[in-house]
């Protein structure tokens, strides 16, 4: 099984983008969900997560730029990507775990992630 990644583009340095996720029917209540994304020549790194209650985290950066969310209800959650900057390039992931798990042990097999490119 695996989450599928949407809303990657093109966007200049400054400019905005949302990304989304969805489960494709798996629930995802009770599970915490995340984003991840890969820059080119560089391995895979934590971008933001969001528990079961809502708290979310952020890699530091991202913190006062990205906003994650989640809707339970659809079991899609997305990352809010504002003030983007040339280094958010990337390809970017979602994925799910259980609250006693930590991420080196996600639900689900990686997807082939959405694309990002900020330039100029």
């Amino acid at each position: 099984v695996q989450l599928v990644e949407s809303g990657g583009g093109s966007v200049q340095p400054g400019g905005s983008l949302t990304l989304s996720c969805s489960s494709g029917g798996v629930a995802l209540r009770f599970r915490v969900v995340g984003w991840f994304r890969q820059a080119p020549g560089k391995g895979r790194e934590f971008v933001a997560s969001m528990s079961a209650g809502n708290n979310p985290t952020y890699a530091e950066s991202v913190k006062g730029r990205f906003a994650i969310s989640r809707d339970d209800t659809k079991d899609t959650f997305s990352l809010q990507l504002d003030k983007v900057e040339l280094e958010d390039t990337g390809v970017y992931y979602c994925n799910a775990r259980q609250m006693w798990e930590n991420w080196e042990r996600p639900l689900y097999n990686w997807g082939r992630g959405t694309q990002v490119i900020v330039s100029s």
